[in-house]
Order: structure tokens, then sequence, then C-alpha cells
């Protein structure tokens, strides 16, 4: 059981990001994506540089709430009065691209099977499926190199990276960026969608491969079925509404 926690003094700025943060956990349980008390989702504080919450290390993702997230610098360390210790896998990694890319506002590392099965093959997502090929080019790959620790592998990661926001993690796991976190979730949602969906077409034989020039058309006419507020703001709000229903003690 999560501790109780009362809600903490703080800017209203502050304390929004915390419920959709909140919130985030919660549907990524809901949806399966849950690994134990590992994984990671980190969202930057409006309006505080060098601020960004993260979960409490201990909880579940079906425990996280919108208090008990745990408010860390850049390198990592706690800015609040927090009773939870922060894993220093997550920092460490989401630190460096928060650090170095402005635009990574959120930033979301999973190890669902799906995610780490299409990671450690050859080859790794191919254009075989309608959210495949939204991909298609825009996918970033970085070797294992055992738990992601370590500084100095960092300036591995962020080259293999280059100016992609999509990386697979090979051996490992997904890792998305956003400028919002619904356009993180909208991100890791098509991913995880391609890479179930790979799995079940190798099983069943040699997969249709979409053309180089099909892709090109699907990307650029993916804007056309977009639903206003942004990327994956409808999307991610339909997916709150729903763990609302099921268990609304995040929101405190």
């Amino acid at each position: 059981m999560a501790t109780a926690l009362a809600k903490p003094q703080m800017a209203a700025a502050e304390w929004e990001a915390r419920q959709q943060l909140a919130a985030c956990y919660r549907v990524f349980d809901m949806l399966g994506w849950s690994e134990m008390i590992y994984n990671h989702i980190t969202l930057k504080i409006p309006g505080e540089e060098g601020a960004f919450l993260i979960n409490p290390f201990g909880l579940h993702f079906s425990e996280v709430t919108a208090s008990s997230l745990v408010k860390i610098d850049i390198d990592g360390n706690k800015l609040d009065d927090s009773p939870y210790p922060v894993n220093r896998a997550g920092f460490v990694q989401h630190a460096l691209f928060h650090r170095h890319l402005p635009d990574a506002h959120c930033i979301m590392h999973t190890h669902t099977t799906a995610g780490m099965a299409v990671s450690s093959v050859e080859g790794g997502l191919r254009p075989i499926n309608f959210y495949a090929c939204n991909f298609a080019g825009q996918i970033a790959y970085h070797d294992f190199e055992g738990v992601t620790v370590r500084d100095e592998e960092g300036e591995r990661l962020l080259a293999h990276l280059g100016n992609k926001r999509v990386m697979l993690l090979k051996n490992h796991g997904i890792l998305v960026m956003g400028r919002t976190l619904p356009e993180a979730f909208i991100k890791h949602w098509s991913l995880q969608r391609a890479c179930e969906i790979q799995l079940a077409t190798l099983s069943m034989g040699n997969p249709l491969e979409v053309s180089p020039d099909v892709v090109a058309v699907h990307q650029r006419d993916l804007h056309m079925v977009q639903v206003p507020g942004g990327p994956g703001a409808a999307d991610f709000a339909a997916m709150v509404r729903k763990v609302d229903r099921i268990d609304p003690s995040w929101r405190d």
C-alpha cells in the first residue's frame, strides 16, 4: 500500500502536472504496461527549470498518486520531503534527455513484452502494419550496455538518438519522448501496438512489407486523422476518463 501523503503546498502548475502524470501511471497499468515496481515516466514541471517528477521507487504503477510523485532536480536530487527513494536507473537516463533536449517535456520507458521482443531481433520494427508505418525512418536504436546507471553511457545514447524522439533500446525496451505528456503517450501506444502486431504477424508466416513510397504517403497524411487539441490529447483524455471510473485515487 502507498503511504498516505497530505497534499503539499505548491504552485497550481505543479499540482496539475502531478495529476496528469499520476493519471498516466494508472493508464499504463490499466493497459498492462506495468513491470513490478520498475520502469519510469518523467515529466518536466512547468515554470521550474531543471525540475521534474518521477515515480516513487517501490510503488506499483497502480499505487501512484499525484502527491506521492517525487520531485527531483536534473541530477536526481530530491527537491521535496518525499519519504520515497528514486531509482537511479530511472533518473540517470531520463535526466540525460531532459538536460540536453529542450523539447523532451515527457519521457516514457517500459519493458513491455512486445516492445522488448521487437527490440531484441535483427531489424527491429519493420513496416509491416499500419502503426509500424507511422514510425518508419523515425526510430533510433541503442545497443544494450547493461542497467542504465552509468553516466558515461549518456554520450552514446544521445549520439544514437540524434534528431529522433523514439528509440528502441536493443534487448531492453521502448523509450519515447514528447513535447507534452499526451504526445508521448500516443507515441508509446502506437509503437506498442506496432510491436504487438509484428509479433502476431511473424508467428503466421512471411509478412508483407509496405513499400517506401506508400509509407511516405501514409506519414504525410497522418495529420488528417488527428483530433483537435494536439497530438494524443483526445486519446489520453479518453483513457483518463476510463481509469477514473475504475479508481480515482490517483487524484490525491
